[in-house]
């Protein structure tokens, strides 16, 4: 199996590289999204992780124009920045990973992508099937959790008939 790992950061490229080799995974390599799409056109890839905060052509950019090439081709969009659940939902992307990556995650990840059958693929790019896998980093559900809990903090007076105040 071909992996695309489309990154701007030689480090984290470099580090991908060798999980990926480790696992038995043929690696190719790309600094930008304009190379990305190069590389694509030349390579036949199995599966693309793919970082947003791309240098000439952003990620978003080249992910649309490899998909567009190949459709049931599963992406993986790897990422720093924030907020873009949204954005990966519409354009039917196979997961969303936010950074830092867990290995054995991603791994997993990619395991469940690549066994998944074409046409699931197909209606999720197409926006018939709402399943992107949204994975976490560690500190984000932590987050999340807090958010949605909106505990406040501190406990607010309750008065009673009777003119007593008491804490709920």
């Amino acid at each position: 199996m071909k992996v695309l790992v489309v990154d701007d950061d030689a480090s984290v490229r470099g580090s991908l590289r060798k999980v990926l080799e480790d696992e038995g995974y043929e690696v190719i390599l790309a600094g930008d999204g304009q190379e990305a799409v190069e590389r694509f056109g030349r390579d036949q890839v199995d599966l693309v992780l793919m970082d947003l905060g791309l240098p000439i052509m952003n990620g978003w950019d080249a992910f649309e124009r490899i998909t567009s090439q190949n459709p049931v081709l599963p992406v993986i969009i790897i990422t720093g920045q924030a907020d873009q659940y949204d954005t990966a939902l519409a354009a039917g992307v196979g997961a969303l990973m936010e950074k830092p990556l867990d290995a054995p995650r991603l791994l997993q990840t990619m395991q469940k992508l690549l066994a998944e059958p074409n046409e699931t693929r197909l209606f999720r790019r197409c926006g018939y099937e709402r399943g992107v896998r949204h994975v976490w980093t560690r500190r984000r559900p932590f987050l999340h959790s807090l958010r949605r809990r909106r505990v406040p903090p501190f406990r607010y007076p309750r008065s009673h008939r009777d003119g007593d105040v008491s804490e709920f």
